[in-house]
């Protein structure tokens, strides 16, 4: 009989603290166990304790090497203690659930200070820098990323729901500096968005030891902005 919301079969799960006998390796890159994933709810208010719980168990799962193509709902409700219906009232499905543990771990999307074009800009790359550096750090989002790649459902739910969003808001910045007169109105702005992006994912993606000082977001901005800005 499926469990309710909050309960293992030894009885009410505690709520503080990690799944218990799990052990969090220093660079594991698990997701914390407060605060929701950010993005839209469903149906009726989540409970973080059996939230936590999921996540623990995919974790669990991946670090003891089960391949991401093995993991159904079936496994991640018998790990977490928790009966599929739980799972279910959450999540569509397995797409769904591994794509918010994603979010989870990955830094929040930032909030932009509105000051400039440039500002926004800014803090759109440094996103993008803190992303790759985490990627660098978690062993989990590193697993993760190499295998989601494999599953063409998780991939497309991955950059319908997190990527395309995130490359919109890009052009939707470069769209008001048309407006405002800080780009040129002439460009296409899809290109010139992939140019700003650019840099960032060739040195988190395809050089991953490459350098990702702070300054690197502002030093990007400045130099395409310089191409880019209405000529006198």
């Amino acid at each position: 009989m499926p469990l309710a919301d909050g309960e293992t079969p030894e009885g009410p799960r505690p709520a503080p603290g990690p799944a218990s006998g799990t052990t969090r390796a220093p660079d594991s890159g698990r997701p914390p166990g407060s605060g929701p994933c950010d993005g839209p709810r469903r149906g009726r208010p989540r409970s973080e304790g059996v939230e936590r719980a999921v996540f623990d168990a995919v974790v669990e799962l991946l670090e003891s090497g089960v391949p991401l193509g093995d993991v159904s709902i079936e496994r991640i409700a018998r790990t977490a203690g928790v009966g599929k219906a739980t799972i279910y009232r959450r999540w569509s499905g397995k797409e769904d659930l591994l794509v918010e543990l994603v979010r989870s771990i990955e830094p929040p999307d930032p909030e932009l200070p509105g000051t400039s074009v440039r500002d926004d800009l800014v803090m759109l790359l440094e996103f993008m820098r803190r992303r790759g550096l985490a990627k660098r750090t978690s062993a989990l989002l590193r697993n993760m990323f190499a295998q989601m790649q494999a599953h063409p459902r998780l991939w497309d739910q991955y950059h319908r729901t997190v990527i395309e969003p995130r490359r919109r808001r890009g052009i939707e910045v470069l769209e008001r500096g048309v407006a405002t007169g800080e780009v040129r109105a002439d460009l296409d702005l899809e290109l010139v968005n992939d140019l700003f992006t650019g840099p960032l994912l060739l040195r988190t993606v395809l050089m991953p030891d490459a350098d990702l000082s702070p300054d690197f977001p502002a030093r990007v901005a400045d130099t395409i902005l310089a191409g880019v800005r209405p000529r006198p």
